[in-house]
């Protein structure tokens, strides 16, 4: 292989990369998110400066992606806080547990989303939509929502996915010193929802050490929404460097 070549690679193994070098397409993503209050001094010692809590509300996400351009069939579920920065209000995505090391990958390499391994499901038990997380053999979150009881307009949960989204993207020097300590900022622009339902909504958070969610406990449900959509991702952008400053 020349060494052109070798400067062109987005990933290894070289005979066989972790993931694909494409622009990643969803079709019918569907999400179960569950907004509830928390408490806000364990807000603030998770999110970092410069972002600001303004809201001691956190989202539960479940989203499965059945049909993803280059990486298939996996679900995903995770914890984004509601913060702002410089004025501008989005979430600060916390931890994703996911279900595919081909997305893992490529969450954590190409972009800065902060996945690792995990065992989520979303799907229908007769009337309730219901999504769950384990990590390894223990269960750690499970959610539930009544099925399409109300339904949402389309402006709205548009709005409600492509809120700016923050992100922490760290890389080691080989010293275990910091190469890049940076906070990153995207926003999904390219997005299609094909429905959207609200309905009565529970989340309960089990403690786990490696998987904390319920360091952020659930002190009250304040909404939710079932969401099925087509989207594309957009590129992260860094907004402040922590090693420069």
């Amino acid at each position: 292989m020349q060494k052109e070549d070798v400067a062109r690679l987005v990933t290894t193994p070289l005979d066989s990369p972790a993931y694909p070098p494409t622009r990643y397409r969803f079709t019918n993503r569907e999400y179960l998110n569950i907004y509830y209050r928390t408490d806000p001094e364990a807000l603030r010692r998770l999110v970092p400066e410069p972002l600001t809590v303004t809201e001691p509300v956190v989202r539960f996400e479940v989203m499965r992606m059945p049909d993803t351009t280059g990486l298939g069939d996996y679900t995903e579920a995770g914890q984004l806080i509601a913060v702002e920065h410089e004025g501008e209000a989005g979430e600060f995505n916390l931890a994703m547990y996911v279900d595919s090391v081909p997305a893992i990958s490529s969450g954590r390499e190409f972009s800065a989303y902060p996945k690792k391994s995990g065992s989520p499901r979303l799907y229908v038990d007769s009337d309730t939509l219901v999504g769950t997380l384990d990590y390894g053999t223990l269960r750690v979150a499970t959610a539930t929502m009544g099925y399409q009881h109300h339904a949402v307009e389309l402006d709205a949960a548009r709005a409600e996915v492509c809120a700016p989204t923050f992100m922490l993207k760290t890389v080691p020097h080989y010293d275990g010193t910091p190469r890049i300590c940076e906070l990153v900022r995207t926003r999904i622009s390219d997005v299609t929802v094909k429905s959207a339902f609200t309905g009565p909504a529970r989340l309960e958070l089990f403690a786990h050490a490696l998987a904390p969610l319920a360091d952020l406990p659930v002190l009250e449900v304040v909404r939710a929404s079932h969401l099925v959509t087509d989207l594309s991702l957009n590129p992260v952008e860094p907004v402040y460097d922590y090693l420069a400053a």
